[in-house]
């Protein structure tokens, strides 16, 4: 599926809350995971005048495109968001698979893949999912760890951002009041305590700039103009790599670091800002904001343009873009730069191969936010998070701070200055950032996915960052399979094989929130792709409608009678059970027969043998999925007024 189906609000909150209250667990997350803060530290950090409890956060990117990631990524105790680029273009082919995370981190995907209106409900949908636990109770927070900062990013061109699409953008997000008041009324009824919760309608006053790979220095800086001078918003500009210039990038990236097979071609750099256009316009985009009142700053960085020579990503993709490991040492050394020619005191964010170990070492240089995405791809997924708070509290104690500026006064001597150029010098030369420790792929062993039973290692789940790949259980143990055939009036069986099912557990993936991205697929250890081979349910029959390349299940409930509709090998087939019957159709057949007595209970009509794989197939799905202790997308699913 090359787009998402959004889901509704009151399925959120319904699936959400039950499954705090009887998994313990948010989204797959479970508890073990979360990350409230630390007693007696304070990680709060200024961003554009205002707070927010902590510098880390998701970048704009995979991580922040629907509203269940950011929650995940909340819960893991990210503060600052760096929501998913929002452009004009709405309505984008994006190749697939589009990420390439199997040593050092490449993607094709560069924007947002729902509608500019439907992104807007989606972080409005995030900020009232994250008000609502807060309201909760239900998860435990320091005092100090409740403030959190949305943060839009918007590209690419300065006509697309005056457009009357990307504006109204803009201001849902700085008054969200009419879509707040939209979707109160969609909580369900269970939880109706809710709907009168104070919920925050100024989601955002930011933006950063996704100043994307070939954009004229002028129109950056018109761009950021306009975002200061008409929209009323900060503003950060992020830049690119190509910053360096050709000698020192690929000094660094071929030389220092080892990454002599990464083509960076001669256009990327010819098309991009140069170091002196760059310094131009920062200064005097930070002259003009301050005149206004603005907050302004920029980011390092953006990814790198290099060719597409690895051979996951599709071949029709000429370039791609790298993240990772790499790409710290490169944006840190733009970082080293801008403050030996600027001073420190221009704000810097930052993003380049973030991770657990040196996310302190960039808050100790005073850069805010850092976000991460890479790592974030990685297994473990958003339960990674909570490693970067503790990970923090650990180096406070080591130089006695207990809040952020302390911090930063306290390591490393201190000068801001001398201690970014120490830690540029550093990171260059560390073997963590070079090709040796990136060149290993993630284990294959051989063997091949098929529908049920793997070997249930479960690092799909939290590798996609969207959840949606997700287990749910099915008896252990062997079922007959049964093969009908009409003879005259009467009906005949046989018996021919069997499934057995010898997991704890079985996998699935649920295609309204899948973008066939292929992450999962790089660390399953078997072959095939769990978003390809694994049962994929789709959240209406709609969406199962007009998703024809590919097999899958859509579920339905109503009036006593539970319906799945299932496509494999891409042919058509439909079970409906009601009471201790149910009615199966497929090509060439349609019967209704009692499970417990097929022959003896069959009716209908056939062109030959009906084999009743397929329906016990689907039969278990449906019990499955709707189990009364089942938490899914699939049973979360309903209208306002409906939900469970």
């Amino acid at each position: 599926m090359s787009e998402f189906i959004p889901f509704p609000f009151g399925g959120l909150v319904s699936r959400m809350l039950r499954e705090l209250e009887l998994k313990d667990a948010v989204f797959d997350l479970p508890r073990r995971s979360f990350y409230g803060g630390d007693p007696g530290k304070d990680f709060s950090v200024r961003f554009h005048g205002g707070t927010a409890s902590s510098a880390l956060g998701p970048a704009a990117g995979p991580h922040t495109q629907l509203a269940q990631n950011i929650v995940l990524a909340w819960l893991g105790g990210a503060r600052i968001f760096e929501l998913k680029t929002v452009q004009v273009l709405d309505r984008l082919k994006i190749p697939r698979p589009c990420i390439d995370m199997r040593n050092v981190g490449y993607n094709v995907e560069w924007s947002q893949e729902l509608r500019t209106e439907e992104s807007l409900e989606e972080y409005v949908k995030a900020s009232m999912l994250i008000d609502l636990l807060q309201a909760s109770g239900k998860i435990p927070l320091e005092s100090s760890f409740g403030r959190s900062v949305f943060d839009i990013s918007v590209g690419y061109d300065l006509k697309g951002v005056r457009g009357a699409k990307v504006r109204a953008f803009i201001e849902g997000m700085k008054d969200a009041r009419e879509t707040v008041q939209r979707l109160r009324a969609q909580i369900p009824e269970r939880h109706r305590k809710f709907r009168d919760l104070d919920f925050r309608t100024a989601l955002s006053g930011s933006a950063t700039l996704s100043a994307f790979h070939g954009c004229p220095p002028g129109e950056i800086e018109a761009i950021a103009s306009f975002m200061m001078e008409e929209m009323g918003l900060d503003c950060v500009v992020k830049l690119n790599p190509t910053l360096l210039g050709p000698k020192d990038l690929r000094d660094l990236l071929h030389g220092a670091m080892g990454y002599v097979d990464v083509h960076v071609p001669d256009e990327a750099f010819a098309k991009d800002a140069t170091w002196e256009q760059a310094c131009g316009f920062i200064e005097r985009l930070g002259a003009k904001a301050r005149c206004r009142g603005r907050g302004f700053g920029v980011k390092f960085s953006n990814t790198l343009v290099v060719e597409n020579r690895e051979g996951f990503l599709p071949a029709s993709e000429k370039t791609m873009y790298l993240s990772g490991a790499p790409l710290h040492v490169l944006a840190m050394n733009l970082v080293g730069r801008l403050r030996e020619r600027l001073g420190a005191g221009i704000p810097i964010s930052f993003s380049g191969g973030i991770d657990k170990t040196n996310y302190p070492d960039a808050v100790s240089l005073g850069l805010a936010p850092v976000t991460v995405c890479s790592d974030l791809l990685a297994p473990g997924g958003y339960g990674r998070l909570r490693g970067y708070g503790e990970e923090l509290a650990r180096r406070m104690d080591a130089v006695g701070a207990a809040t952020i500026p302390e911090f930063i006064r306290k390591s490393r001597g201190g000068a801001i200055l001398a201690d970014t150029k120490a830690y540029v010098a550093e990171a260059t030369r560390d073997p963590r950032y070079a090709a040796a420790r990136h060149s290993g792929l993630p284990k294959k062993v051989g063997s091949r996915l098929v529908l049920f039973d793997c070997l249930t290692c479960d690092k799909c789940v939290p590798v996609c960052p969207n959840g949606a790949n997700f287990a749910y259980a099915l008896p252990r143990g062997e079922v007959p399979i049964v093969k009908l055939r009409r003879e005259g009036n009467s009906w005949t069986s046989r018996t021919e094989g069997s499934l057995r099912f010898d997991k704890k557990h079985q996998l699935a993936n649920f295609a309204d929130f899948c973008n066939e991205c292929g992450n999962c697929d790089v660390f399953c250890p078997e072959d095939g792709g769990p978003y390809v081979v694994k049962p994929r349910f789709f959240g209406t029959r709609g969406s199962w409608e007009r998703d024809q390349d590919r097999d899958g299940f859509a579920l339905e409930r109503e009036e006593g009678a539970e319906t799945v509709h299932g496509r494999f090998s891409g042919r058509e087939y439909g079970l409906v059970v009601s009471g201790d019957e149910v009615d199966y159709t497929g090509p060439g057949f349609l019967v209704r027969y009692r499970p417990a007595d097929p022959a003896g209970t069959a009716r209908g009509r056939a062109e030959g043998e009906v084999d009743l794989t397929y329906a016990l197939i689907m039969d278990l799905l449906r019990k499955a999925l709707f189990a009364p202790d089942a938490i899914n997308y699939v049973n979360s699913r309903g209208t306002p007024g409906t939900l469970p």
